[in-house]
């Protein structure tokens, strides 16, 4: 059946909070979109996902999911037996990290200027990196030492069995507690009742995209081995049992270490940043850190069934858990619990979503827009940065409307600060 035609004869209604799609001889597909649009990209990309034989019950989607490489950014994928892994992505454990200071706003310096700066010393951006002639007294070397003694190991042991990923040890460990480009981002922001905290957005580097992309690129070759047709390339999965799917895993669980540790470092050097700047009063930070993943896969129990689960661009949320849902640089963020709704997989979404490509946004937002956006917030406001404009975003209030039964909203975050790669 020719595919413009099928996606037109699908079937859709609202059941409660979210909306159904689905197709003969398709898992069902659950999107909380109610309130937010769904590209017809990003529709077509889930139906295809949906054919896929090993999916388990049916595919979740959040309200911020826009069309991804393979499938759907904002997409939960449960399968058993298989992995897709370009589902999962090349930022490997790509993620969020926040702290909650006793710091008010109030307190810091009229103009920010400064602190941005301190930060962007303190922390290299875009595609900066650590030098290997680091001396042993900089702040920062201790830190990166520390997370490397965690990762080297098993890092040897990865590349011993895929010699391809091997780019040097040294720069996996000089871009440990590095922030990365594009939606990466550093932001010093107050919450509701005036207290500072400290947020960034960053994953596995350069390490990590290596990996996801050696792996898809063996998954595709397994399809043409296996003579397998997928409705769409980036669909082509490893089975489980087979040796590239053992050795998948143990490379993505250390990327998705390396990425957790990498937010660990940048923490506790942004930390570091903000205490020697003298215009800002001596501040303590809460012992409980929320470091959470969002593009990453994990073995799960779910509908009776222990199962695969890929939240591409998703953040799980079973009941308790505490989440960061950022929006754009000019809209703030939201720190959130997790309700635990099993038919969401206990997940939420991992941001406001995109509205239009990075061409597109720079094509058509002008500078003068961007300004106006961000004149609350201390960030770049060059026409380089306006790809992450606000208005190249999904309304995040919309995003957290649609999810109301997914989480618990419990501070909402405005920014004073944004740094971006």
């Amino acid at each position: 059946m020719d595919k413009q035609i099928e996606f037109k004869t699908m079937t859709e209604h609202q059941i409660t909070d979210y909306e159904i799609i689905q197709l003969p001889r398709h898992k069902p597909i659950k999107a909380w979109v109610k309130g937010v649009p769904l590209e017809e990209e990003a529709r077509r990309q889930l139906i295809n996902l949906a054919s896929m034989p090993f999916i388990h019950s049916h595919v979740a989607v959040m309200p911020d999911a826009h069309m991804g490489k393979g499938t759907t950014v904002g997409s939960v994928i449960p399968t058993t037996g298989a992995i897709i892994p370009a589902a999962v992505g090349v930022d490997l454990g790509c993620g969020m990290i926040a702290v909650k200071t006793d710091l008010k706003a109030n307190a810091l310096p009229d103009n920010l200027k400064g602190l941005r700066q301190a930060i962007e010393d303190a922390i290299p951006v875009g595609f900066a990196c650590w030098r290997d002639s680091l001396s042993s007294s900089h702040p920062a070397i201790k830190r990166i030492n520390k997370a490397w003694a965690k990762l080297s190991d098993r890092f040897d042991a990865i590349v011993a069995k895929h010699e391809h990923l091997d780019n040097g040890s040294l720069r996996c460990r000089l871009q440990l507690g590095t922030l990365g480009t594009g939606n990466h981002f550093i932001e010093v922001l107050v919450d509701d009742l005036g207290f500072v905290w400290l947020m960034l957005h960053s994953g596995s580097r350069g390490v990590g995209n290596r990996i996801g992309t050696y792996f898809i690129d063996l998954a595709r070759k397994d399809m043409q081995r296996q003579q397998i047709h997928l409705p769409d390339r980036d669909l082509a999965y490893l089975s489980e049992g087979a040796q590239h799917f053992d050795e998948y895993l143990e490379a993505v669980q250390w990327a998705q270490d390396y990425a957790y540790l990498n937010r660990q470092v940048m923490m506790a050097l942004l930390v570091d940043a903000l205490k020697t700047q003298k215009d800002i009063p001596d501040f303590q930070t809460e012992v409980e850190v929320i470091n959470c993943h969002h593009n990453y896969v994990a073995k799960e129990h779910h509908f009776g069934e222990d199962v695969w689960v890929t939240r591409k661009g998703a953040v799980r949320a079973q009941k308790g858990d505490w989440g960061i849902i950022p929006g754009s640089m000019g809209t703030g963020s939201f720190i959130v619990k997790g309700k635990g709704n099993a038919e969401s997989f206990n997940s939420c979404s991992h941001g406001a979503g995109r509205t239009m490509s990075r061409a597109k946004a720079k094509a058509t937002i002008s500078l003068d827009k961007h300004k106006r956006d961000t004149a609350h917030v201390e960030c770049r406001k060059d026409a380089g940065i306006l790809d992450e404009s606000p208005s190249a975003y999904k309304p995040l209030d919309a995003v957290m409307k649609a999810q109301s039964e997914l989480i618990e909203i419990v501070h909402r975050l405005r920014p004073l600060v944004c740094v971006k790669g």
